[in-house]
C-alpha cells in the first residue's frame, strides 16, 4: 500500500503539474475524510503521510476547553478529565489518541483520488487566480460560457468570473457565446475557493476603455483623472494634458470621433462627455456642467458644497433629464452642486444680507448705514470685525481710526461675554457630547439652555428638533444626528 501512494502522487504531481507537497496535503485530508466516517463523522481526524515512504499515521484528537463551554463530545474534552491524562495540559490544546490506519484499499483508490484531484483543482484555480492578479489586469476579456440565475459566468483564459446581473449594463442583452470587456470589482473569498466578480457599470470600466483606446495614456501625455456614469446612458470624464502640445479632448475624441465611438460602443450606447480637469475645484465644476453655461460659482469649503448660478435659458440644461448632468458633475467632482439661477441667487443673497444685518445691528449697536458698510467690504461676522488686521479696517473710507476702533471693542467686548456664558453652559454637558465629531461650543451651549446634555438625549432629537432649537441647516442637524447615533448599532 505504501508504494501505491507514492505511486498515485507522483503520476498525480506529473499530470497536474503541482508539487507533491500538494498532493500529499490532499491525500492526507482525503484519508481522514474517510477515516472520520469509520470513527464518527463529527470527529478530528489528522493524517500524516511520510513523504519517503508513504507510510501514514492516524490520529483522533480533542481540543481542551473550559468544563463550562463543554459542547461537542466528539471534537472538545473538558479541561478537568484532560488534567487526569496529563496535568500540565493547558486550555487550547490538544489530546491525541493513535487510530489504527484505515485499509487503502476499503475505501478504493478511485475514491481518494476524487478527494485527492478536487484538492488539486483548487489549488491550480487559486495559483491561475494568483498569477492573473499579480498582472494586474484590470480589463477582463473572455466569453460568456453560461447564464446562472440572471449573472454571466464569463472565462476569461484559464479563470472563470462572475458578471453579476446588478453590474450589466441596463437594457443590454448578453447572450452566451458573447465577448465581454469588464472591470475586475473585487475578488470574493468564500467556501468554494476564491471568485473573480466584474463589473460593466463601475466608473472605472470607462477609464480603463479609454486608457486602451488612447496610447497617449500609456506614454504619461495624458491623464484621465475621474469619471462618473448613468450605466447605458450618459458618462463624464475628466482628462488631463501633461504636454502643452497635447489637446486632451480631441485626443480622447479621436479623428472623427473613432475613439470615443468604440467605446460607446463597447458600453451599449451610452453618451460621454469629455471635460477638461482642473486643480481649482471650482473651475473644475464649471467644466463639469458642459454644455450648459455657468454665470458664477460661489464655494462653500465647510460644506463641501458650490452655489452655481445659471440663466433661466441654462438651468434645464443644466440640471439634464432627471437631474442626470448635475447628478454626475456632483459624482465625477466630489463637490455638492446646487444650481439656481440669477434671481434665485439674488433672493439668496439678499436674504443673507438681511440677516447679517440684523446680527451686526443688535450685536455692534449700530445703524443700518453702518450696518451696511460693513457687509459690502464682506464683514458677515462678529470674529471678522474683532480680528480682521487692524489696516484693512482702516482702509474703509467711511470710517476713520476711532470709528474703527470703537467697532473692534464692542465686537471683542460681546465675543467674550458670549465665552464666558458659553463656558457655563456647557459646565454640565456630557464630554462624550463635546467630543462628538462636528460638535462645537456654541452648539453645545444652546442644546445645554434647551436641557440636551448626554449623547442619547441629542441621538433622540428629530432633525428638524435639532435645526428649531439651535438654528443650524438641515444638512448639519442630519450629519450631527446619524453620528450620535453610530454607537446605537455598534
Amino acid at each position: 500500500m505504501s508504494r501505491e501512494i507514492l505511486l498515485l502522487v507522483d503520476v498525480l504531481a506529473r499530470e497536474k503539474n503541482v508539487t507533491k507537497d500538494i498532493v500529499f496535503g490532499a491525500l492526507e485530508l482525503a484519508l481522514a475524510s474517510a477515516t472520520k466516517k469509520r470513527v464518527h463523522d463529527e470527529a478530528d481526524v489528522r493524517v500524516v503521510v511520510d513523504r519517503d515512504t508513504g507510510d501514514f499515521e492516524t490520529f483522533r484528537r480533542w481540543e481542551i476547553v473550559a468544563d463550562e463551554d463543554f459542547l461537542h463530545e466528539a471534537q472538545h474534552i473538558p479541561m478537568s478529565e484532560a488534567q487526569k491524562q496529563d496535568p500540565e495540559v493547558e486550555l487550547g490544546d490538544f489530546l491525541e489518541e493513535s487510530l489504527e490506519p484505515i485499509d487503502f484499499g476499503r475505501i478504493g483508490a478511485q475514491a481518494a483520488k476524487q478527494v485527492i484531484l478536487q484538492k488539486i483543482r483548487d489549488a491550480e484555480r487559486e495559483q491561475i487566480l494568483n498569477d492573473f492578479l499579480e498582472r494586474k489586469e484590470h480589463l477582463v476579456t473572455g466569453t460568456i460560457k453560461r447564464m446562472e440565475r440572471g449573472n454571466a459566468i464569463v472565462e476569461a483564459g484559464k479563470i472563470e468570473a462572475v458578471l453579476p446581473r446588478d453590474q450589466m449594463i441596463p437594457r443590454e442583452n448578453l447572450r452566451i457565446g458573447d465577448r465581454v470587456k469588464a472591470f475586475l470589482l473585487r475578488v470574493e473569498r468564500s467556501a468554494r475557493g476564491p471568485q473573480i466578480i466584474l463589473s460593466r457599470t463601475a466608473p472605472e470600466f470607462i477609464i480603463k476603455l479609454f486608457e486602451m483606446e488612447v496610447p497617449e495614456v500609456d506614454d504619461g501625455l495624458l491623464e484621465i483623472k475621474a469619471a462618473a456614469r448613468d450605466p447605458g446612458m450618459r458618462a463624464k470624464i475628466a482628462v488631463k494634458s501633461n504636454d502643452q502640445r497635447v489637446d486632451p479632448i480631441g485626443t480622447c475624441v479621436g479623428m472623427r470621433g473613432m475613439r470615443v465611438t468604440a467605446v460607446t460602443n463597447e458600453l451599449a450606447g451610452e453618451r460621454v462627455d469629455i471635460v477638461l480637469w482642473s486643480a481649482d475645484p471650482a473651475q473644475f465644476v464649471v467644466g463639469a456642467l458642459a454644455p450648459a453655461d455657468v454665470i458664477s460659482v460661489v464655494v462653500d469649503e465647510d460644506r463641501h458644497c458650490m452655489d452655481v448660478v445659471v440663466d433661466e435659458e441654462n438651468l434645464a440644461m443644466a440640471i439634464g433629464r432627471g437631474g442626470q448632468n448635475v447628478r454626475l458633475a456632483s459624482e465625477m467632482t466630489g463637490w455638492t452642486i446646487n444650481l439656481m439661477t440669477e434671481e434665485e441667487s439674488q433672493t439668496r443673497v439678499e436674504a443673507e444680507s438681511a440677516a447679517i444685518r440684523v446680527l451686526l445691528m443688535e450685536k455692534l449697536d449700530v445703524d443700518e448705514e453702518v450696518a451696511n458698510i460693513l457687509i459690502s467690504e464682506g464683514f458677515s461676522t462678529l470674529e471678522e470685525v474683532a480680528y480682521v488686521p487692524l489696516h484693512e479696517m482702516l482702509e474703509i473710507e467711511s470710517f476713520d481710526e476711532a470709528t474703527v476702533q470703537e467697532l473692534r471693542d464692542r465686537a471683542r467686548n460681546i465675543l467674550l461675554t458670549e465665552a464666558i456664558v458659553t463656558e457655563e453652559q456647557i459646565g454640565d454637558v456630557a464630554a462624550d457630547l463635546l467630543g462628538l465629531a462636528g460638535m462645537d461650543k456654541p452648539l453645545a451651549g444652546k442644546l445645554s439652555s434647551s436641557g440636551i446634555k448626554t449623547l442619547d438625549d441629542f441621538a433622540d432629537l428629530a432633525v428638524d428638533e435639532l435645526t428649531e432649537m439651535t438654528g443650524i441647516d438641515t444638512d448639519r442637524a442630519k450629519q450631527l444626528i446619524t453620528t450620535a447615533r453610530a454607537h446605537w448599532f455598534e
